[in-house]
């Protein structure tokens, strides 16, 4: 067989030994799982290897082309495999477990935390990416773990406020290098986090490391934030950061686009700051509102909005894995290291979806997240977070004594990152309580 032979001596597969080949089944375990899944025979010869178009429901079948393919790059710091869980399970659950994921609670999304039960916080959003994400993984033949564990911690670095407190804290830090939340949530996971005996940060793999520095693609540019806090990383082993993601990754980054896109809409219009009028005329969105009538007895519209938006959903992850499919058949990848040097972006929308979600997010920008309402709150979130951090650097014992305790002997700029690190660890209920404990009037953000 060809494909026992490219094995046997060596010799790297070209193009058509990888159409030879159809998927029979696909174990978790090390490369050799794998391939022992693969087959050639005479019939499929020349037939394009399936990328999940033959998966029935909810079946698992990750591909050659998936990260756990391969054996995993390992971590910094060397520990005994876990007996029950594969090293991406692993890393989700210690996500998961991460004091900075509790934190996403009372982190906001777009609506700060006393503004209703209903609205997405920054913890509900990251759990929505996850859930798409494995879904798209899946349909792919990827491996779901990877992804989900890239999706959950994706915005762990966010501040208090969203990117409101991220504008501020980018304002204040500009002297000493900026803020930058994927930079941060980078830094979380690799050093702030502090719960093991023998390491700091949570000691994720490699593959969760590369996928968190490079989700939103190749980062090229030497004194890119991510780039600055990925050089310890690097000492260990490098990010390869000029190169393209896993596709784990890839997929983690455009499941945030598609949870954020909807429940965004979702949120906008349980709050009244668009209705159903308004999406008429937008892409994609429009063509659905037109297709689904309201129903009757919905006195308040709610089960309109939801069936607009899971139908938002299913049309862009729908978009999404035949476009994925599309350019994984022409790129034939015979492992996740193909997947790297593509050269371009695997997983992506067509061309004409990319335009249809870069529109509705124009539409959010300007109804959602400059409508007054929003902008008035989100100034007053950026007066707070300003104030915190011009406060603990004037005044290093205002912060809790742990706090003030690391920042002694340091110099202006190691201060300023050590007092971002705590402000942007923030919720948006402590970061208020804060203010009012150190200010005579704080903003009541409504």
């Amino acid at each position: 067989m060809v494909f026992a032979r490219a094995l046997a001596d060596g010799a790297p597969l070209t193009l058509e030994d990888r159409r030879a080949f159809t998927l029979v089944k696909a174990p978790c375990g090390p490369r050799s799982s794998h391939i022992a899944t693969f087959k050639a025979t005479a019939e499929n010869t020349g037939t394009l290897v399936d990328y999940g178009e033959g998966l029935a429901a909810g079946a698992r079948a990750p591909g050659p082309y998936a990260a756990s393919a391969v054996a995993s790059r390992g971590r910094c710091h060397a520990e005994p495999e876990c007996t029950t869980r594969s090293p991406f399970q692993r890393d989700r659950d210690r996500i998961l477990h991460s004091t900075a994921f509790r934190r996403l609670t009372y982190k906001t999304q777009v609506f700060v935390f006393h503004e209703g039960d209903h609205f997405r916080s920054r913890l509900t959003h990251s759990l929505e990416v996850a859930q798409i994400a494995r879904t798209i993984a899946r349909q792919l033949r990827l491996d779901e773990d990877l992804a989900e564990a890239i999706a959950l911690a994706h915005d762990l670095g966010h501040p208090p406020f969203g990117h409101a407190g991220e504008r501020a804290l980018d304002a204040v830090m500009r002297a000493y290098g900026g803020f930058d939340h994927n930079a941060q949530s980078l830094r979380i996971v690799t050093m702030l986090e502090r719960k093991y005996a023998r390491f700091d940060g949570l000691n994720l793999t490699w593959e969760s490391l590369e996928g968190l520095a490079k989700h939103n693609g190749p980062v090229t540019a030497a004194d890119d934030a991510v780039a600055k806090v990925a050089r310890p990383v690097e000492a260990w082993r490098s990010l390869e950061l000029g190169s393209w993601a896993s596709a784990e990754a890839q997929v983690a980054a455009l499941a945030d686009d598609i949870a954020y896109v909807s429940h965004d809409i979702d949120d906008g219009l349980r709050a009244d700051l668009i209705t159903m009028e308004h999406l008429h005329d937008q892409p994609l969105a429009g063509r659905l509102v037109a297709q689904i009538a309201p129903v009757p007895g919905d006195a308040d519209n709610s089960r309109r909005v939801y069936e607009v938006t899971r139908a938002m959903i299913t049309v862009m992850v729908a978009d999404l894995v035949t476009e994925t499919r599309r350019r994984l058949t022409a790129l034939a990848p015979a492992t996740p290291a193909d997947i790297r040097s593509a050269g371009r972006a695997t997983v992506a929308f067509s061309d004409a979806t990319a335009g249809e979600i870069k529109d509705l997010k124009a539409f959010l920008m300007q109804h959602v997240y400059r409508h007054k309402h929003i902008m008035r709150i989100m100034g007053d979130a950026e007066t707070i977070v300003r104030d915190l951090f011009k406060r603990y650097m004037a005044d290093p014992p205002a912060m809790p004594e742990g706090w003030h305790a690391a920042s002694h002997g340091l110099g202006e700029p190691q201060r300023a990152r050590l007092i971002a690190d705590f402000v942007a660890g923030m919720t948006d209920r402590y970061a208020v309580a804060e203010h009012r404990r150190l200010f005579d009037a704080t903003p009541n953000l409504r």
